[in-house]
């Protein structure tokens, strides 16, 4: 989701020179020749896609804590299963983000939503330990966020691409709003059960929609015969894979993401369990929390992300996003009670999506276009490498140093980044870096 690379989007004056450039900027978003009406029903169609991917997930994942605990399956075993989930994604993104690459985003999304739709049916038929951890290996493949946004890459130019990519937060927002509500609705009126069904329904729906409406490549077609008329490229090439994480920028960009998000990880890992135990939440009024949480995510995501990133350099805006946690981390020290959570969740809402965004829209600036997937898969995998840890610290802090520890592990972190990116020389070099290379895309 984001990254810290791009000037031109930054600042008002020269996104808005970059977008009246003539040529250079309008070979960036080609495509496969789509004209502007194809390309709006492109865009279009790809974020009803991601509305649909995230309503299903998170119908699904509202209803999965409370179905492992009908099932009988403790709080570490729960944590198991959200480290194999995240030790299967981790293992799939970078590989994902290749065979779009050389396949077209098509087939990726197809892909992607094959996967969903899979794992959401086995979780389904649960009935013991054995299909709850079966269910989630399918998510080797589960990236339709990931081809969402190669396919926004593709066809936007780099002075709008931070904006775009952040309305694709938008649209995932919805689904955040629209799948919590509906899973504590029909689990509360039906089952659990019924909750993975509808999401594997509304999976096999999107796949149909990608089939008849993004086109087979969104790539320029370029670059793609010259290398079929070459030897034949392979999805598990690893070295052309590790060779982007040789990029200073990328590198430092990533490794960034991770800190920061570590903390956020092991609190989101642990939160189904803390909202059960310690505020008796149940499954009705998770749902009206998690819709909450999108709406505030689908603000930030359809609004700020876009007047930030034209204002502000991603430097900047980097820090404001470290500033926002250190703040939200602090309230999450002292909440302890239900509407405490209302009110954190907001300063994490607003600096995770400022980081995603800028984030990842810098990642697919400082790499080839014809290795955008693969970048975008590097960079979903920092967050399952964080996932694959999360439940097993977050567990053990939650049973030796309680809730409160997660708002302290998030502060101190975030305190000692914040002072980092002030006074060194790597962040101001890496921003400087960045800004030389969008000015010279600019002449």
């Amino acid at each position: 989701m984001a990254d810290t690379g791009e000037t031109t989007a930054m600042d008002g004056t020269s996104g808005s020179q970059g977008q009246g450039q003539g040529s250079p900027k309008k070979e960036s978003p080609a495509g496969p020749g789509l004209s502007p009406s194809q390309r709006k029903l492109v865009l279009l169609m790809t974020h009803l896609n991601i509305a649909m991917y995230s309503t299903c997930f998170w119908i699904q994942q509202g209803a999965l804590p409370y179905l492992t605990k009908k099932l009988g399956v403790d709080p570490v075993v729960y944590g198991y299963l959200q480290t194999t989930f995240a030790v299967v994604q981790l293992c799939g993104g970078p590989l994902f983000g290749r065979f779009g690459d050389l396949f077209g985003t098509r087939s990726a999304l197809v892909l992607a939503f094959s996967a969903a739709a899979m794992s959401y049916g086995i979780l389904g038929m649960a009935d013991g330990m054995l299909l709850l951890f079966l269910s989630r290996l399918p998510s080797f493949l589960m990236h339709s966020m990931q081809g969402a946004q190669m396919v926004v890459t593709d066809i936007s130019d780099e002075s709008s691409r931070a904006d775009a990519l952040g309305k694709l937060g938008l649209s995932y927002g919805i689904g955040m709003i629209v799948g919590p509500f509906l899973g504590g609705q029909v689990t509360k009126y039906f089952s659990e059960q019924h909750s993975a069904y509808l999401a594997m329904a509304g999976s096999l729906v999107s796949i149909v929609l990608v089939i008849l409406f993004i086109p087979a490549n969104t790539k320029s077609g370029k670059k793609e015969s010259s290398k079929e008329d070459s030897s034949p490229p392979s999805v598990f090439d690893v070295k052309a894979i590790a060779k982007l994480l040789t990029i200073p920028v990328a590198a430092y960009l990533l490794l960034v993401r991770t800190i920061v998000g570590t903390p956020l990880g092991i609190f989101q890992s642990m939160f189904s369990v803390i909202a059960m135990d310690r505020f008796n939440i149940g499954p009705e009024e998770n749902g009206y929390l998690m819709s909450y949480i999108g709406m505030a995510n689908m603000v930030m995501m359809g609004l700020g992300v876009g007047i930030l990133t034209k204002r502000y350099n991603e430097g900047l805006l980097l820090k404001w996003a470290i500033y926002m946690f250190t703040f939200g981390y602090l309230l999450l020290a002292g909440a302890n009670v239900t509407w405490h959570i209302y009110v954190t969740v907001v300063p994490l809402t607003i600096g995770g999506t400022i980081m995603n965004t800028v984030i990842s829209s810098t990642l697919t600036k400082v790499v080839p276009p014809d290795s955008t997937g693969t970048m975008l898969g590097l960079s979903m995998a920092s967050n399952s490498i964080i996932r694959t840890m999360s439940p097993t610290v977050g567990g053990l802090m939650l049973g030796y140093a309680g809730y409160p520890s997660f708002g302290i592990l998030g502060f101190v972190v975030n305190t000692l980044l914040s002072v980092y990116m002030l006074f060194s020389q790597t962040h101001a070099r890496v921003v400087a870096a960045v800004e030389k290379q969008n000015a010279k895309k600019e002449s």
